[in-house]
């Protein structure tokens, strides 16, 4: 999974996502869940890792479940005063519930087994096709890496930006939401400030080198497929495609 050319595993996201949103079926899920726990076995993935990346969709998935069980139009199981629980709600939550558990491993497994600079490679690489209409491949490439390079930047600025403020007598922790809300903006002014200088200090340095965009420029590794991208292709492709059969054939 590591070694695999990042095009491959876009490819592989991009297909799971169409087969998550189209199969109607448990047994689609089910198969799709295995293919999803072989594929970080193999990675040699913790799994402790995975699951992380479902903590910030906690809520999420929550307030989805709730709101299918409680106003969904079917058998009623429970009453809650106004609040009906419904054996239909509850079945269709867990499979949006499931569908996008799914969909964030799917994406995890990209993010765990490909650097940054992988990830961009292979995005220019499969936008470089649209060159020839002049669509701005290298561009694009160039502002997410960048974008993903600064992103622990700005968790550290944030982060110094809001012990200096709590030092100085500004509180984030205590009142009502709309008091937490205005509590920020002594956090995001000099969080924004910062951030344009750095992008200025950054478009100088790039000036300064003769930065001229992707024209003439070579690359220390040459993205090419090879036989594990094609088998690994090939198995994906057959995973989706017989989730898809099930589903249909279970509708």
């Amino acid at each position: 999974m590591h070694r695999l050319d990042p095009r491959s595993k876009i490819f592989f996201v991009a297909l799971g996502i169409v087969t998550l949103f189209l199969v109607q079926s448990w047994l689609s899920f089910a198969l799709l869940g295995g293919f999803f726990v072989l594929l970080i076995f193999l990675a040699h993935l913790p799994f402790q890792y995975v699951f992380k990346s479902l903590r910030p969709l906690w809520v999420l998935l929550v307030l989805t479940l709730c709101l299918h069980v409680f106003f969904t139009p079917d058998e009623v199981l429970v009453l809650f005063g106004f609040l009906r629980v419904s054996l239909g709600g509850l079945f269709k939550g867990l499979f949006v519930v499931a569908r996008l558990v799914l969909l964030v491993v799917a994406t995890t497994l990209l993010t765990l087994t490909t650097s940054p600079i992988e990830l961009t490679d292979g995005i220019e690489g499969l936008l470089s096709p649209l060159k020839r209409w002049g669509f701005p491949a290298h561009e694009l490439a160039m502002m997410m890496t960048i974008a993903l390079r600064f992103i622990p930047t700005l968790l550290e600025e944030a982060d110094r930006i809001m012990k200096a403020q709590m030092a100085r007598g500004v509180d984030f922790e205590s009142g009502g939401f709309m008091k937490r809300i205005r509590g920020l903006v002594p956090l995001l002014v000099p969080l924004f400030v910062s951030a344009f200088r750095r992008a200025e200090d950054l478009a100088v340095a790039m000036e300064s080198r003769c930065y001229r965009g992707g024209i003439g420029r070579t690359r220390l590794r040459v993205l090419r497929f090879e036989r594990r991208d094609y088998a690994f292709l090939s198995l994906s492709f057959l995973v989706f495609a017989l989730s898809l059969s099930l589903s249909w054939w279970t509708w």
